[in-house]
């Protein structure tokens, strides 16, 4: 069967736990139909570039999918009559890597890296070691 990638963004008064939910029951239309579901990622709540339907920000999705043609177009149907979901992205792939996306390898947080005074301190020489004119 096909690879295939989906990425949805769903409103942003939404909680996690319902675009769980929807990626769950896309999910599950994909399996009734014979596919399998290789990854479900959750990318969290982002900003959006421009306004969409009145919100700024959305929750981000993406499904990895090894399904047939039919079941991604009674997925695809059922994206764009769920309110929910702003905008949706389905692509076809050649392979799928097992490793996470781009989007969870960023896992470095702000605590990894270095102060603003520990940059400093390392970029201005002492005052001791400046020769003397």
């Amino acid at each position: 069967m096909p690879l295939y990638e989906s990425t949805l963004v769903a409103r942003q008064d939404l909680s996690r736990q319902d675009v769980t939910k929807i990626t769950e029951a896309l999910g599950a239309i994909v399996e009734k139909d014979g596919g399998k579901i290789i990854r479900n990622e959750y990318w969290g709540l982002k900003n959006l570039a421009y306004r969409i339907r009145k919100n700024r920000k959305g929750h981000y999705a993406m499904l990895a999918l090894n399904a047939s043609q039919s079941a991604i177009k009674e997925m695809e149907r059922n994206i764009g009559i769920n309110e929910d979901i702003i905008r949706s992205l389905t692509v076809r792939v050649d392979e799928l890597d097992e490793a996470p996306s781009v989007m969870m390898q960023q896992s470095r947080s702000r605590d990894d890296y270095p102060s603003e005074a520990d940059v400093v301190a390392e970029i201005a020489p002492v005052a001791d070691e400046t020769p003397n004119a």
